[in-house]
């Protein structure tokens, strides 16, 4: 079984990280990791990696990392098409999960998407998110809120 492992990007591996597309049915529910990057670039809070399975890249994921608020978002999030299905996504997401739980306040991870067959809500709800009852420019809001949180 690959490793997951979440890495930086770097100029060196950029090309690799803009060649990954999630299936063509799923292009609706994320944005390309050419925006996502350019937008990380514009958000001082942005934090994003490459998601690698051994020494392959698989996938992509950025949040809002803001120490001050008990709430972390996943901002975007993705494996590549060819590579869904294998558990990449669901150890990539843990290790996220693991990250924020690190950091300062953390209290709560959140994240949105839109309510659609096909889409990424078996896959949320499977890892613990639940829908909040709110909604953000169309998507679901779900949280994940950690247990040992007082």
């Amino acid at each position: 079984m690959a490793i997951v492992t979440l890495r930086e990007i770097t100029a060196a591996t950029v090309n690799d990280i803009l060649k990954l597309k999630v299936k063509p049915e799923q292009e609706k529910f994320v944005a390309s990791n050419a925006k996502s990057i350019a937008e990380a670039h514009f958000e001082p809070k942005a934090w994003f990696r490459a998601i690698y399975a051994d020494d392959m890249p698989v996938g992509f994921v950025q949040l809002i990392d803001d120490s001050s608020t008990p709430t972390y978002y996943v901002w975007r999030f993705m494996i590549d098409g060819a590579h869904q299905g294998k558990g990449y996504g669901r150890r990539a997401l843990q290790l996220v999960i693991d990250y924020v739980r690190s950091r300062p306040n953390a209290r709560e991870v959140t994240l949105s998407f839109i309510p659609a067959e096909g889409g990424p809500e078996p896959f949320y709800r499977s890892m613990g998110f639940m829908p909040t009852g709110e909604m953000e420019e169309g998507e679901v809001v779900a949280r994940l809120v950690f247990e040992d949180a007082s």
